[in-house]
């Protein structure tokens, strides 16, 4: 015994309005297989196929003229085929739109303010490929193929939600402390926050040493970190990094 759905049936099952079930019928790209005396609708399995097709090629931005047009000629594989890609797009773009939110919140962490200009970005649709094509050439200039495959996944980023960005940018926080309260890179709390950036440095860079310096020789200098695209940090901060460091290190060299 074949089943048949009212409207109202259909309108729930496959979330479309009264109003849209009404418009494919008149533009003939849906018509119900059957209606009664009092014109009321009712559509078969067949029906609510041709109807699921429609709702899966809108999802692809698909105009209706163009989903009239194929929609004899599409099969159900070819309509999820498409359905995925769109999905797939969708998912880039929503992890673009968290990439750009967890930087700005971080960038609230750092610096305790945002403008608006910074916030812009966070409402457009288009990626800027040129700026991440551009960043990807340098750094492959500046380290070797094995170097900038660690930095990649090692080295924390201000688009990150996790424990590795939140520990460096409290060790940002606490030097900005001991700067706004004259604490030099030699007292007792610029000595704790050396240990710190020694062994979070450590872990970054996976114990090597000669790619953490080779870093930090980029990092500390204002052109080498624009050109990296590496987030910029005051030059107090950066002087009292070094200079806490070198101080604990000669000091472990006396003992």
């Amino acid at each position: 015994m074949n089943s048949y759905y009212s409207t109202g049936d259909v309108s729930k099952k496959l979330n479309i309005s009264l109003r849209t079930l009404r418009y494919y019928d008149q533009i003939g790209l849906v018509k119900p297989t059957a209606k009664n005396d009092s014109g009321k609708r009712y559509y078969s399995e067949s029906d609510m196929l041709e109807l699921e097709k429609i709702v899966m090629l809108k999802e692809t931005s698909m105009a209706l003229k163009d989903i009239k047009a194929i929609l004899d000629q599409v099969t159900i594989k070819q309509v999820l085929t498409l359905h995925k890609q769109q999905l797939e797009t969708n998912l880039q773009k929503q992890q673009l739109s968290l990439n750009h939110t967890n930087t700005l919140l971080n960038i609230l962490k750092l610096e305790g303010h945002l403008y608006w200009d910074q916030l812009l970005p966070l409402f457009s649709k288009k990626e800027d490929k040129n700026n991440k094509k551009n960043r990807d050439e340098l750094w492959s200039q500046l380290f070797k193929e094995e170097e900038e495959a660690l930095l990649t996944s090692q080295l924390p980023k201000m688009e990150d939600d996790n424990e590795q960005i939140l520990k460096w940018i409290n060790v940002i926080k606490r030097i900005e402390i001991c700067l706004k309260h004259d604490k030099g890179p030699d007292s007792e709390e610029g000595q704790l926050i050396a240990e710190d950036i020694l062994f979070l440095s450590k872990e970054t860079f996976n114990g090597n040493q000669q790619l953490a310096n080779k870093f930090w020789e980029i990092r500390k200098s204002e052109t080498g970190s624009s050109k990296a695209h590496l987030y910029p940090l005051n030059k107090a901060v950066i002087t009292f990094i070094e200079s806490a460091v070198n101080f604990l290190e000669g000091s472990e060299d006396k003992k």
